[in-house]
């Protein structure tokens, strides 16, 4: 679900020592280094590849040998997190199952706190946009059913983004901006109900989409209750009859109340 602009990428290109090189030949690899693990949180949340038409403000990722050795060290990172933990996530784990050198891991990302900022950031180079249903209840209704998804996929790696980002400083700061991103460009959403006659003019859209969200973090993060199919629908209706109502006024209503 839920543009930011992001902070320069670390140099693809460092200087490399010939053991450097060495290290980043395609060694032989075990079977089980083999396996992509995609993680299948949904359209609104997936690390995913560059599209052939970025979207604008997306950063260009490089080609090659580069970008394979970084999908395959997210990819790495996020099954060791869906698998152990935060507490269970090592550089030298990562490397070992993206079946990359270690070097290659410490030189470019750093440590852990580095690796799962990329992981969140490359979330958000992806073209995701919100659904369009024809109604706003549609819109946030079909948008909560891929959060629920999202956050109840096994293994569980939204989740364990999202605890990961209380732990690590460089998380949270990505975290915070593939948030800031998502909903920017779910206010569409609220745009096209406003211009339908659903919603009040200056609706503000930030404090609706929150609303309509956050009873599926509450109730499958915190509280930890089994997913109940009514949940996403229950909540899309709750907000979208609240912000029918004006519960959600921007600054230029509330000035003139």
């Amino acid at each position: 679900m839920l543009s930011r602009r992001c902070p320069p990428e670390q140099s693809d290109t460092p200087v490399t020592t010939p053991a450097d090189a060495a290290s980043e030949q395609e060694p032989e690899r075990h079977p089980d280094q083999e396996r992509a693990f995609e993680p299948s949180p949904g359209p609104a949340f997936e690390p995913a590849p560059e599209p052939h038409g970025a979207r604008p403000g997306a950063r260009r990722r490089p080609g090659g040998r580069t970008a394979r050795i970084r999908r395959q060290v997210l990819d790495a990172v996020l099954a060791e997190l869906g698998e152990h933990g935060y507490d269970g996530l090592t550089t030298d784990a990562v490397a070992a199952r993206a079946g990359v050198h270690r070097t290659t891991v410490y030189r470019r990302w750093g440590d852990v706190g580095g690796l799962l900022a990329d992981v969140l950031d490359a979330a958000g180079d992806d073209d995701w946009q919100p659904p369009d249903t024809g109604s706003l209840e549609g819109d946030l209704r079909a948008l909560n059913e891929e959060i629920q998804t999202a956050l109840t996929a096994q293994p569980p790696v939204v989740a364990a983004l999202i605890a990961a980002s209380f732990r690590s400083e460089k998380a949270a700061h990505a975290q915070r901006r593939l948030w800031e991103d998502r909903y920017a460009r779910c206010e569409i959403v609220v745009t096209r109900a406003v211009r339908r006659g659903e919603l009040p003019p200056h609706t503000e859209a930030l404090p609706l989409l929150i609303a309509a969200t956050a009873p599926l973090y509450h109730e499958l993060l915190l509280l930890r209750t089994p997913p109940d199919p009514r949940l996403p629908g229950r909540a899309a209706r709750a907000a979208a009859l609240a912000a029918a109502a004006g519960a959600f006024p921007g600054a230029a209503a509330a000035d003139a109340t």
